[in-house]
């Protein structure tokens, strides 16, 4: 009796909700099989965004001038989305500056040139007479010692005064030759701060030269040129010609759009679907009716999570298949993982 009693009231609640759900107009919900059931899974569809991104790419900086702080000027600029080859002109700044110091460093150093040229030809000429000197006082002691072999034919006098000739002109050559040592180490030692000071003026001008030559921007690799956005006049906007821009600031960046990619943020409790290779469908959030094929490349290991966020995720990279106009960087975009 007490069985019977409770499957009608088992049967009355499942009536009762049966028309529950009819009078709101929604279907009963779907029956989960177990695993063992003839039923498949329902299958659900993944879907990621993120963002388009070249995978060769260049950024191009403001260049930071050695002895010059502050900003700089720039007076000349390519137009975004131009198509550029490696070794074309990106970008120029005003090189007034460095040239001058070009000009003033090389006026020094080739008159410190000059100043060495003349020192060592000023050295060589002391050095001779020098050394005619020395040869002259050696003549000198090698004729007295010749007269004080005539010692036993002269006078007591004669002998006497030709010994101490004899030995003034040997005291004579012992100083000449350590006084030429030593006007040799100090003509050598003059020379040398010259050259010192010249090759630090060639310091000078070669920083000057590099300085003037980093001032002018070329392009590393073949592709195409995007613009960044700078602070000028108190607002974000795109460099423009006469702009005074800060050391390390990114202007330019050069992308080869032949190779894109989708860098997209995976939730964790998605992360089973990932797999490598797994195909995808990619939508430009600008371009809505344009599909890209594309394949799962890397995903990051760990899942990780903003500052005080309890969602955590992680990041995938898709490789776009063909390359296409509407793919530039920077682009929102979401991406279908394929069955």
């Amino acid at each position: 009796m007490r069985h019977a009693m409770r499957s009608l009231r088992e049967a009355a609640l499942a009536s009762a909700l049966f028309a529950f759900c009819a009078a709101c107009g929604h279907a009963p919900a779907p029956v989960v099989h177990a695993a063992g059931d003839a039923h498949p899974a329902p299958h659900y569809e993944v879907r990621l965004t993120g963002t388009v991104q070249a995978v060769h790419f260049f950024t191009v900086q403001v260049p930071q001038i050695v002895g010059q702080g502050g900003r700089v000027t720039l007076t000349r600029i390519i137009a975004g989305g131009t198509r550029v080859k490696k070794g074309d002109l990106l970008a120029e700044f005003d090189r007034t500056t460095e040239m001058d110091n070009a000009r003033q460093a090389r006026a020094k150093f080739d008159d410190l040139s000059h100043q060495v040229d003349q020192k060592q030809a000023q050295n060589r000429a002391d050095a001779a007479k020098r050394a005619s000197d020395l040869q002259s006082a050696e003549a000198d002691l090698a004729k007295a010692q010749l007269e004080l072999r005539k010692g036993p034919l002269l006078s007591e006098i004669d002998r006497l005064k030709n010994e101490v000739k004899a030995e003034a002109a040997k005291e004579h050559v012992a100083s000449l030759k350590k006084s030429n040592a030593f006007h040799d180490q100090a003509d050598a030692a003059a020379v040398r701060i010259l050259e010192l000071q010249r090759d630090r003026q060639k310091v000078s001008l070669d920083r000057a030269l590099s300085n003037a030559e980093k001032l002018e921007i070329h392009a590393p690799l073949d592709g195409m040129v995007a613009l960044e956005s700078v602070w000028r006049n108190n607002t974000m906007g795109k460099p423009q010609e006469g702009d005074q821009l800060w050391p390390n600031e990114p202007i330019i960046r050069v992308f080869d759009p032949g190779v894109m990619e989708v860098l997209a943020q995976v939730g964790e409790p998605d992360d089973a679907a990932l797999s490598p290779g797994r195909r995808a469908i990619v939508r430009l959030d600008a371009y809505p009716d344009l599909d890209f094929e594309a394949h799962m490349i890397s995903a990051s290991p760990v899942a990780a999570s903003a500052l005080g966020s309890p969602i955590k995720t992680f990041t995938a990279r898709f490789q776009l298949e063909k390359s296409d106009p509407h793919l530039l960087p920077d682009l929102s975009a979401s991406v279908i993982l394929q069955p």
